[in-house]
């Protein structure tokens, strides 16, 4: 015989409801957005489930419910943008806090223990089963990011006291940027070739170079329009810590990764280049008397 569910057991339920709802709705869009047939069938069997769910909360609370709109194109949105892996991945660590939860109610709904088994098992497995090509060269997006941020804040930090006039600086910085990203590109696509681990070479040289010419372009933005060159170099640094935070939050995400760490790793890093590179750009200045 079922027990009657408290009134603050219901509400919750509903809410719990309109997640289940939403994700169905959610795995079902990004399940038509993928090119993949593999990719699809593992959405399309997750958002069953997810069906499964809101329809077993629906039995309890005698309630149908509409699903949230909004979060159905922003996950959408998201895998558009950072890949299906990152919007799935995000939307099921949303999920980790309904365990607790879970466990309460099961006094109340013995079908509980299935949700929890179907939510922290059967999905984890499932979507560890996706392939996405941008993953398999994650390697590759990883040594064009870390080098462009690494090398390009230390030699616009070196620019900025050597020359002291942004235009130039702007010039000099995509000029290197470009140059050390072919650079990269082709070291990459060497190193990929000599390995052999099933990876397409031009691909992983691609990655690599788009890595780096993205964060080439983002780092001069400031030079190209502001004619204060401390400004300039400020904004560049502030630059380089959110492409190291969006980064660093993305890896989290797909790799089930630690944020902090890894993030303030790379950010002292840069940054230690980017000092150490003023002082040497301030010396030549002294030394050489360069004034341009």
């Amino acid at each position: 015989m079922e027990k009657q569910l408290p009134q603050h057991i219901i509400e919750k339920l509903l809410e719990y409801q309109k997640n289940e709802i939403t994700e169905h709705y959610v795995y079902k869009r990004l399940a038509r957005k993928t090119k993949s047939s593999k990719n699809s069938k593992v959405l399309d069997t997750i958002a069953v489930e997810e069906l499964a769910h809101y329809k077993l909360f629906e039995k309890y609370t005698k309630k149908q419910v509409k699903p949230n709109k909004f979060k159905i194109w922003w996950y959408g949105l998201l895998a558009s943008i950072f890949g299906l892996t990152f919007a799935v991945k995000l939307m099921e660590r949303g999920e980790e806090d309904s365990q607790t939860f879970y466990n309460q109610i099961k006094g109340y709904v013995p079908e509980a223990e299935k949700v929890i088994k179907d939510e922290y098992e059967h999905e984890r497995q499932l979507i560890d089963l996706m392939d996405e090509e941008m993953l398999n060269y994650m390697g590759s997006v990883v040594l064009g990011l870390n080098d462009a941020l690494v090398e390009l804040t230390g030699a616009l930090a070196g620019f900025t006291l050597a020359l002291q006039n942004t235009r130039l600086i702007a010039i000099l910085g995509a000029i290197t940027g470009f140059a050390a990203a072919l650079s990269m590109a082709a070291s990459e696509y060497l190193s990929t070739k000599a390995e052999g681990e099933g990876r397409e070479p031009f691909k992983a040289s691609f990655y690599t170079g788009i890595a780096y010419l993205f964060t080439v372009f983002v780092l001069i933005l400031p030079y190209i329009f502001l004619s204060n060159y401390y400004i300039a170099l400020g904004l560049a640094l502030i630059a380089a810590i959110i492409i190291i935070a969006i980064f660093n939050y993305f890896l989290a995400v797909v790799k089930d990764l630690k944020f902090g760490k890894q993030f303030l790793e790379m950010v002292i890093i840069s940054l230690s280049v980017s000092a150490l590179s003023f002082l040497i750009g301030l010396a030549v200045r002294k030394i050489f008397g360069i004034d341009v």
